[in-house]
């Protein structure tokens, strides 16, 4: 007898669900991002009230710590760590970088080259020894992951805009909690050191023999953020709030071409390999094009007085809630794991910008 097998065909599969229509996909990136988005607006009014209330606060530093606070709040907290996470993740990467294009209008190619090439020179040597001296310091201090790099970004360029710039070109996911960490405690670290110098330096301008334009220069080689420049250097008058300002921004103005040395270097290491989401680090990623565009639109001298104001303001408020952002990624139990070797790393860090900036102004005044 022969044994017939019946062969059963599988069932048709069914037809593609067609793609959501681009309103709905629109509506639900809305709903999804809402919560965050909201926390990260009360951040930021909550920051300015703090600095109205206390003038010495600058609006960075308060949107940072409130951040921090506000993740480790019981009411808050599982807002921050649920359904507003989202939102606080595209605060602290997307709007970053909206307000680091916004940066470039602060800086005119006639105000860098008006300080001369010596200056010039003596603030890409002191960006130099500084990002590779705390990255150096870092590897040997033992940290891990990749807070040395992003910790030598923010003291050797512009603080915590510096370190939203190259951490959008390390490749990472969003969602990648431990990156996500390292951005934020590093942000933490040099904005607080970046406060601490609008207490310090002004006390050390005499020690060291330093006539107003000389402290002008040393804070705006050393300092991180423009505003934290702004709020020491005033300290001296305002010939060296002056050439504080003007010296910062050629720090600013280094941060493109850094941005674009570390993309080269990621694409390198990982030998043209793909990384998240099948993409590769961009060589001179879209906003810092955006950056390199506003400095050029600012050195046209076509833009009027009303709109750079305007521009600053929005800047101002773009990154006062990507750091609230931000600082709702840390976790204090996790930080604290790391806490003596960051702040031995911020503490070096400081001491090497600090010092050759200090020999650089001497070199060259």
């Amino acid at each position: 007898m022969a044994l017939t097998v019946e062969r059963t065909s599988p069932p048709p599969l069914a037809p593609p669900l067609p793609p959501p229509p681009r309103g709905g996909r629109l509506a639900a990136s809305v709903r999804h991002n809402a919560p965050g988005l909201a926390l990260a607006v009360a951040g930021v009014l909550a920051a300015e009230a703090v600095h109205a209330a206390l003038p010495a606060v600058p609006m960075l530093t308060a949107a940072v710590v409130l951040g921090i606070a506000a993740a480790h709040l019981p009411g808050v907290h599982a807002v921050v760590r649920g359904r507003g996470r989202a939102g606080l993740s595209l605060a602290g990467k997307r709007l970053m970088r909206v307000g680091i294009v916004l940066l470039g209008l602060k800086l005119g190619l006639g105000d860098v080259v008006g300080l001369g090439w010596a200056t010039i020179l003596m603030v890409f040597g002191v960006v130099l020894a500084t990002f590779f001296g705390t990255q150096w310091l870092g590897r040997r201090l033992g940290l891990t992951g990749d807070q040395p790099l992003l910790v030598a970004t923010g003291y050797s360029i512009c603080g915590a805009s510096a370190i939203g710039a190259v951490s959008g070109v390390l490749g990472k996911d969003e969602k990648d909690e431990q990156h996500a960490s390292d951005v934020a405690s590093s942000v933490a670290l040099v904005t607080l050191c970046g406060t601490l110098a609008i207490a310090v330096l002004p006390l050390l301008q005499h020690v060291l023999g330093l006539d107003p334009l000389q402290f002008g220069r040393w804070v705006g080689a050393s300092v991180h953020d423009v505003g934290q420049v702004v709020a020491t250097a005033q300290s001296a008058g305002p010939t060296a709030l002056t050439e504080a300002v003007m010296v910062k921004l050629i720090r600013v103005a280094m941060l493109a071409p850094l941005v674009a040395g570390v993309a080269i270097s990621i694409r390198r290491r990982k030998g043209g390999a793909v990384t998240t989401g099948g993409r590769r680090p961009a060589l001179v990623p879209l906003f810092v094009v955006g950056f390199l565009a506003m400095v050029a639109l600012r050195s046209t001298g076509l833009l009027p007085a009303g709109a750079l104001d305007a521009a600053d303001f929005v800047q101002e408020l773009l990154l006062a809630a990507a750091l609230f952002g931000l600082g709702t990624a840390v976790h204090l139990p996790t930080l604290a794991r790391s806490g003596a070797k960051m702040a031995l790393l911020g503490l070096g860090s400081w001491i090497v910008v600090a010092s050759a900036s200090y020999a650089g102004v001497l070199l060259t005044t």
